[in-house]
């Protein structure tokens, strides 16, 4: 795949979604600052995907974009929270006294979470891989692939309210298991 078809197909898609994904940004920000930066890092994610997974991957280019910018702004908000909550603490050693925290590698510290995050996901992972292959068909298709209920319904011949059913339960079943 050359950059120039990826490129092409990048351009379709942005002018195809840009005005729904900014309506989506601009609702969901906390604030309107964060919109623009949003913005960008989604479509330079999209970007990345097609360069990476080939034009031919994106089959439903609203709801890749979409899933992309939910994503960006649940990273975003996370990780400014993080640090305000972080930056905000008065560390105190054992014995109460305050000490400076600004030879703290804030680095480090978001790579520890990052790797809590990682053991959650691949737990979650492990509990999917133990369902039945339909299940497990469901999982990819609405999370990886990024198919809608009726999409995935239509796909694997079940009914909708079968999908769903499916897909809620076992979520409801890793909310249980990862608290």
């Amino acid at each position: 795949m050359s950059n120039l078809s990826a490129a092409s197909r990048f351009d379709e898609i942005y002018n195809n979604t840009r005005g729904a994904l900014l309506a989506l940004i601009t609702a969901k920000c906390k604030r309107i600052d964060d919109v623009g930066d949003i913005f960008q890092d989604t479509y330079m994610e999209l970007y990345r995907v097609l360069l990476k997974r080939g034009v031919g991957y994106v089959t439903n280019e609203k709801a890749l974009v979409i899933r992309i910018a939910k994503r960006k702004i649940a990273k975003y908000y996370s990780l400014v929270e993080r640090s305000r909550i972080f930056v905000s603490m008065t560390p105190v050693n054992e014995d109460g006294v305050e000490f400076n925290v600004s030879g703290i590698d804030l680095d480090a510290f978001l790579t520890e979470d990052f790797t809590i995050n990682k053991i959650l996901l691949e737990t979650a992972r492990d509990r999917i891989n133990q369902k039945p292959e339909d299940i497990q068909k469901v999982f990819h298709l609405y999370y990886y692939i990024g198919l809608t209920i009726p999409e995935i319904a239509k796909e694997l011949g079940l009914s909708e309210s079968n999908v769903k059913h499916k897909l809620y339960r076992t979520l409801e079943e890793l909310r249980n298991l990862l608290k």
